[in-house]
């Protein structure tokens, strides 16, 4: 089976998957597996995909691909760690707050189901993608090690950034804001890892190319990092934008001044020491550190006198 075909059934499982969850929620009014479907989703999408792309006839077979192999294991183990963490967070906090008012909305909470698919099948697209081509092994490159290294690493590094953030809850929030192992190397740890993550399975996706030439599924696969990127920046309902701004406000208010010094003295996505000597015109720029994500209590403020 070609790889574009194999990206189309990819395509119909999760329209699949995700119209069946959506149908089953709203019946029963209830957010309780949206996360766990997206998570099994992708999983679903690593399997198929390897087994689709194997070609017994010439002896092809998934297990004997060390690319394949290496992509589908860390891709498996990025989204079960999600699968498993997101479960658990939904539990801790006896439901999720996004849906609030939307369950019994037919047409918005489809909304939210169609996104999660999109989603799900956006990120896939590398994993699909190296997985659904029929080719002979051969070694691998430097930018094959670096880039499945990489994303290890990543995986690795948001699993220990999420327990470590889980256990700094669960022990009372002690010091306002986390400042506990990786997050003091960085205000948001886990998106910095997640980011990397899936510019690094584009990356190690470039390897599977014939001849190490241009594909076009390969190069749309970058939309892959694209929106993982624009989720996590842009949209208002998680990731560092949900984050930021106005809900920075508690901290601003428990403790002002030892916050103030941990946002100039912490990077804001990538982790290391000594970000209080970085020029402000980098931080603005290349390290994302943008002036939308600070929070401004003058403007806050008359934004409530206006609500009164």
């Amino acid at each position: 089976m070609s790889p574009p075909a194999i990206l189309g059934i990819c395509a119909g499982i999760t329209t699949a998957i995700q119209l069946l969850g959506f149908a089953v929620a709203y019946q029963l009014q209830t957010e309780t597996f949206y996360d766990i479907l997206g998570g099994l989703n992708f999983l679903v999408l690593g399997a198929y995909s390897a087994y689709a792309g194997q070609d017994a006839g010439n002896n092809l077979l998934w297990v004997n691909d060390g690319r394949k192999v290496a992509n589908t294991v860390v891709f498996s183990c990025s989204r079960a760690w999600l699968l498993v963490f997101l479960a658990w967070r939904a539990h801790e906090r006896g439901g999720d707050s996004r849906f609030d008012g939307v369950k019994d909305k037919f047409g918005l909470f489809l909304l939210y189901w169609t996104v999660q698919g999109v989603w799900c099948f956006t990120i896939a697209m590398p994993a699909i993608f190296v997985n659904s081509v029929a080719a002979e092994p051969k070694e691998f490159s430097a930018l094959d090690t670096v880039s499945i290294a990489a994303w290890a690493f990543a995986v690795v590094f948001e699993i220990i950034a999420d327990i470590q953030k889980a256990k700094w809850v669960k022990r009372g929030r002690q010091g306002t804001f986390c400042q506990v192992g990786v997050w003091k190397l960085s205000r948001h740890p886990n998106y910095f890892a997640e980011m990397l993550q899936w510019w690094s399975a584009w990356l190690f996706a470039y390897g599977s190319c014939s001849n190490g030439g241009f594909n076009y599924q390969w190069f749309f696969s970058i939309l892959s990092p694209l929106f993982t990127m624009h989720i996590l920046l842009n949209t208002g309902g998680t990731g560092v934008m949900s984050a930021n701004g106005k809900n920075l406000k508690r901290y601003y208010d428990a403790c002002p001044e030892e916050y103030a010094r941990y946002r100039e003295n912490t990077s804001i996505l990538i982790p290391f020491v000594g970000y209080q000597h970085v020029p402000k015109f980098l931080k603005r720029t290349i390290f994302l550190d943008l002036e939308r994500y600070e929070y401004r209590p003058s403007i806050q403020g008359a934004d409530n006198k206006k609500s009164e």
